[in-house]
C-alpha cells in the first residue's frame, strides 16, 4: 500500500467509529504497526488536519481539512446569533469578549445577503439580571478543564462557612442567577457544584487528571438527571 494511500485510508479510519481510536485498534484495521500510525498522525497533522489526542489516550479527527467550509441556512444562522448574542451577556468576561469577535468574523466571511441578514436578525437577547460576577478568571478555570489539571480555591458557601477545596474541575454551568463549576471535590471524595462568585485565590496546579474528565462528567450528569427524575416523581 502507497503511503497516499494509507494516510487515506487512516482519515477514513479516524472520521467512522466512536471516538477517541486507539493507535491499537487503527494498526488493526490499516494492517500497519501502532508506531507507523504515529507516525502517519504527524503527517496528517502537517497537511492541516486537526487531531487532538495523543499515544495513550486516543484520537480524534476534530477538523478535517480535506472537507469544504460549512455554508449556513438561515435558521442555523440565526440560532448562531441568537447563541452568540447569549453568551455576550452571561459570559465571563474572555468568553463574552469572544463572543463579540465571532460575531464579528462571521458577518465579514458571509454572503452580502446572510450579512445583512446578520445584522439584523430578528432574533436577539435581553438579560434584565444578569449573573453574578465571578470572583475568580474563569478563562483560567476553562484552560484547566481543557488541561485537565486540578485546582485549588478558597470557598465561602451560602452559610458564610469558608473552606479550602481542590477539585478536578469538569465544566462549567451559566445558570440564569449564577454560573457554577461542576466538578469532582478531593474533600469531600464525590461530585460538588461551586459557584463563580463564591470562590477566591484559585490555583491552577500541575497534577493532571488525565482523561478522566469526559467519564467523570458524564457520570456527573447521568447523577444530576436521576436526581431530578426522583424529585419529579416525588412531586
Amino acid at each position: 500500500m502507497s503511503r497516499t494511500a494509507r494516510l487515506f485510508q487512516l482519515m477514513q479510519a479516524l472520521r467512522s467509529g466512536p471516538s477517541p481510536r486507539t493507535s491499537v485498534q487503527l494498526a488493526q484495521d490499516l494492517g500497519v504497526s501502532p508506531r507507523t500510525v504515529h507516525r502517519d498522525i504527524d503527517a496528517l497533522r502537517g497537511l492541516g488536519a486537526v487531531i487532538d489526542g495523543e499515544a495513550g489516550f486516543g484520537f480524534t479527527l476534530i477538523e478535517d481539512a480535506t472537507l469544504p467550509p460549512l455554508g449556513f441556512t438561515n435558521d442555523e444562522l440565526e440560532a448562531l446569533v441568537l447563541g452568540l448574542r447569549e453568551v455576550q451577556l452571561i459570559g465571563d468576561p474572555a468568553l463574552s469578549n469572544a463572543a463579540s469577535e465571532a460575531l464579528r468574523k462571521l458577518q465579514g466571511r458571509l454572503p452580502q445577503r446572510q450579512s445583512h441578514r446578520l445584522s439584523h436578525a430578528v432574533l436577539t437577547a435581553k438579560r434584565f439580571n444578569r449573573p453574578a460576577i465571578p470572583t475568580i478568571d474563569v478563562a483560567d478555570l476553562r484552560q484547566a478543564a481543557w488541561d485537565e489539571r486540578v485546582v485549588e480555591f478558597a470557598y465561602t458557601d451560602a452559610n458564610g462557612a469558608d473552606t479550602r477545596r481542590r477539585v478536578n474541575p469538569l465544566g462549567i454551568v451559566y445558570m440564569d442567577r449564577s454560573s457554577v463549576l461542576l466538578s469532582w471535590c478531593h474533600l469531600r471524595r464525590d461530585f460538588r457544584v461551586f459557584r463563580l462568585d463564591r470562590m477566591q485565590e484559585m490555583d491552577v496546579t500541575e497534577e493532571s487528571f488525565r482523561p478522566k474528565r469526559v467519564p467523570l462528567l458524564r457520570e456527573a450528569i447521568a447523577r444530576l438527571r436521576a436526581e431530578r427524575e426522583a424529585q419529579d416523581q416525588e412531586t
